[in-house]
């Protein structure tokens, strides 16, 4: 098995080229956008979903220049989330930095994540394929619809393992998959081999998402209150909770609730993670993330094997081995 960095170092001149058709999305005679801009790309990121795509496109026969602009165009639809997320989350730190609201003020970076999304979809649709804009904007549509159900659910209790993986699904997953559909679309293959690898991608993305979940619970006990517990602070309901509430006894039951919906306190957080050991909600979590990586990776049986599947199996797995 290929180790994820080993995959990166081999498509680093590909992934270059995508770099700068991502910093292209940016250029504006409006100054901001274009300083906006370099100071997010910066900030680095795996580009995980760009390499996604350009494997996906590879294993489906495609090697032409078309990958590289639509690799950029999913980044850019990507980054133009995280702006938005950030305002929203009022996060004060995006990759070891300042994020750009703290600079900028939410008014500029929310109409520079905008401008990202019509941008990015201006180019696409120069591409003339209707099905690319159809994964591209159904994509989208998704993503803000998940972030709104995500508003509407914080800090209740009562949220169902269907509403999270609705969530999720918007917020990580449908993008993903959008990038390994548009490779195969690259490629021209057949729609069974188009509906695989768009599944892969989408479940692939479930379990990333939820391995991120989990994560936000598994980090060093020094760390309390600060990196762990995230998401318990900011009200996100993620699945090991939501395992917890469906396995707590009564009393149990009452005291998580209140915790969820009080103020953020360590005394709760400690308690949560207690609670937590006593009913393996953390390892049946885990378990439920696997499921889906070995599901996601059994789409690709209809694919002969090659390097660019191989290198889809070891992201598919990365998303279970990565470190917060």
């Amino acid at each position: 098995m290929m180790h994820l960095d080993e995959i990166f170092t081999s498509y680093e001149n590909d992934l270059k080229i995508v770099e700068d058709r991502i910093r292209d999305l940016f250029k504006s005679p409006v100054f901001n956008i274009p300083m906006i801009g370099k100071h997010i790309l910066d900030g680095g990121g795996k580009r995980l979903r760009p390499l996604i795509l350009l494997l996906s496109a590879e294993l489906s026969g495609c090697r032409n220049d078309t990958r590289y602009l639509l690799a950029a165009i999913v980044e850019s639809i990507h980054t133009a989330s995280l702006l938005h997320d950030d305002v929203i989350d009022g996060a004060d730190i995006r990759r070891g930095k300042t994020p750009a609201h703290a600079i900028w003020g939410n008014q500029v970076v929310i109409l520079v994540g905008d401008y990202l999304y019509s941008n990015a979809l201006r180019l696409a649709v120069l591409q003339k394929s209707q099905k690319i804009m159809e994964s591209l904007s159904e994509a989208t549509t998704r993503m803000t619809e998940a972030e709104i159900l995500q508003l509407l659910k914080t800090a209740d209790p009562d949220i169902t393992e269907e509403e999270y993986l609705n969530i999720i699904t918007g917020k990580t997953a449908v993008l993903i998959s959008a990038a390994c559909r548009i490779g195969a679309i690259l490629g021209s293959v057949t729609d069974d081999r188009e509906r695989a690898l768009a599944n892969f991608g989408r479940k692939t993305g479930i379990a990333f998402q939820m391995a991120d979940d989990i994560l936000d619970y598994m980090a060093d006990e020094a760390e309390l209150g600060k990196r762990l517990g995230k998401d318990l602070k900011e009200g996100k309901i993620t699945v090991p909770l939501i395992y917890l509430l469906k396995a707590a006894s009564e009393n149990e039951l009452e005291e998580i609730k209140a915790i969820i919906k009080g103020s953020f306190k360590i005394s709760g957080l400690k308690k949560i993670l207690k609670l937590f050991k006593r009913y393996d909600t953390i390892d049946l979590s885990l378990k439920k993330a696997e499921r889906l990586i070995s599901e996601a990776k059994n789409e690709l049986a209809v694919f002969p094997d090659s390097p660019a599947k191989e290198a889809l199996y070891t992201i598919a797995d990365y998303t279970l081995l990565r470190k917060k």
